[in-house]
């Protein structure tokens, strides 16, 4: 038994921290905010799509990103920064803009998904579903041109085929937009949740666990290392200390990470969604959506609708753009006018912690005692359990469920 503390009380670092107790350790939790869950955890798309995984990058993408620049509510936003990391990022982004490097990523990613899918499940009798408005609603992928829906479409396994009049059949909340639709891609067994109510709760389990030392609620500074292994994080409160340490703090490893000389391939991608309050009279969707073209995401969780969207590379900036937000709404409002009251909808901003290929980076370092999950990018809540049970079997010396090719830190 190892005494281990986690940097990070986000989905991930939480966790984490569940699995390495399930397997005997004991886990203290570091976590720089006040609270568990509210950084890139707290107001999240809600997805949990086990089978909707393809990576960003693709061929094609780079040419679609570009177009994307130029339109006035594009999904992606792009400012250049003084930082090399950035540039480095995209060099490296671009590198994997292939067919072939895409189908081998989403390959690994449908496994450590189906992972995911097994072991949030696993989750049901600690953190009961109804605790985080967890709902099997299936996933339905809405495409407003032809030829995408068409591609799409001719993929193996792709899913069930529906015109855009089945579309709004099974989900009424598209009836507005049926006529911008050129059809649809269903998929059951996809789920959507309260990201942030499933870090409270699971939180909670912790506390209660015989085996967790608590919380520390301060910031970390910086690790130190000696002799090939970690000896400490520096912290705003003084120096901690255990036998092994997890980085699962978001962008913040990537610092944390520089210190003791890992590069950490990270970016931070930064989204935006609303939420808005369920009326009563409202035709809000009962199966999460998602418009393939503009990059929005549809889901109800609990009594609101959330709407999460956009890719701004603009650094570790969580400011709120008016115009973008003010975007976002105006194609939510045109795309589902009647599903909530847009009269109260609230706005965030976070920082989504990617990879150039989109794989999270999960396992050891060269450090003996240092290990890490970050890079998860958007899908956090989807790969968070599954990642975790994988992490936990590789500090215990077990041998993963799967082959972890390009899920590890290179070099």
């Amino acid at each position: 038994m190892q005494h281990i503390i986690v940097i990070g009380g986000g989905v991930v670092g939480l966790a984490s921290a569940w699995w390495l107790l399930e397997a005997g350790h004991e886990v203290t939790l570091l976590e720089r905010a006040p609270d568990v869950g509210s950084g890139a955890s707290y107001g999240n798309g809600g997805q949990l799509s086990y089978r909707y995984v393809s990576p960003l990058a693709d061929a094609g993408i780079p040419l679609k990103a570009f177009k994307w620049l130029f339109q006035a509510d594009g999904p992606l936003r792009f400012r250049p920064e003084a930082d090399l990391r950035q540039y480095r990022w995209l060099a490296s982004f671009l590198a994997h803009c292939r067919a072939d490097v895409n189908r081998r990523t989403t390959a690994k990613l449908l496994e450590l998904g189906e992972l995911s899918r097994r072991a949030m499940a696993s989750l049901s009798l600690v953190v009961p579903p109804e605790r985080f408005s967890w709902r099997d609603a299936g996933k339905l992928v809405v495409f407003r041109t032809r030829a995408a829906f068409d591609v799409a479409a001719s993929k193996p396994g792709a899913g069930q085929i529906w015109s855009p009049e089945e579309c709004t059949a099974h989900e009424p909340a598209l009836g507005a937009a049926q006529h911008l639709l050129a059809g649809g891609i269903y998929n059951p067994g996809e789920a959507v949740a309260d990201c942030h109510a499933f870090c409270v709760s699971l939180a909670e389990r912790l506390g209660e666990h015989p085996r967790f030392r608590g919380v520390v609620n301060s910031t970390a500074l910086g690790l130190r290392a000696e002799r090939g292994r970690i000896t400490g994080i520096d912290t705003v409160g003084g120096l901690v200390t255990a036998d092994a340490y997890v980085l699962a703090a978001g962008i913040q490893s990537r610092s944390l990470a520089d210190t003791v000389g890992i590069y950490l391939p990270l970016y931070p991608l930064k989204g935006y969604s609303l939420s808005a309050p369920i009326r009563q009279d409202d035709i809000a969707p009962e199966i999460s959506v998602t418009d393939f073209e503009r990059k929005v995401l549809y889901a109800r969780i609990g009594d609101r609708l959330r709407v999460a969207a956009m890719v701004d590379m603009v650094g570790e900036d969580v400011s709120l753009d008016a115009k973008r937000v003010a975007g976002l709404t105006r194609l939510v409002r045109e795309t589902m006018p009647r599903a909530a009251d847009y009269s109260q909808v609230s706005a965030w901003a976070g920082l989504r912690p990617a990879t150039p290929g989109s794989a999270p980076i999960i396992g050891a370092t060269r450090y003996d005692n240092l290990w890490l999950n970050v890079g998860h990018g958007p899908l956090g809540f989807t790969f968070a359990c599954g990642s975790a049970a994988v992490l936990a079997d590789l500090v215990q010396g077990k041998a993963p469920p799967f082959a972890l090719d390009g899920l590890t830190l290179r070099g």
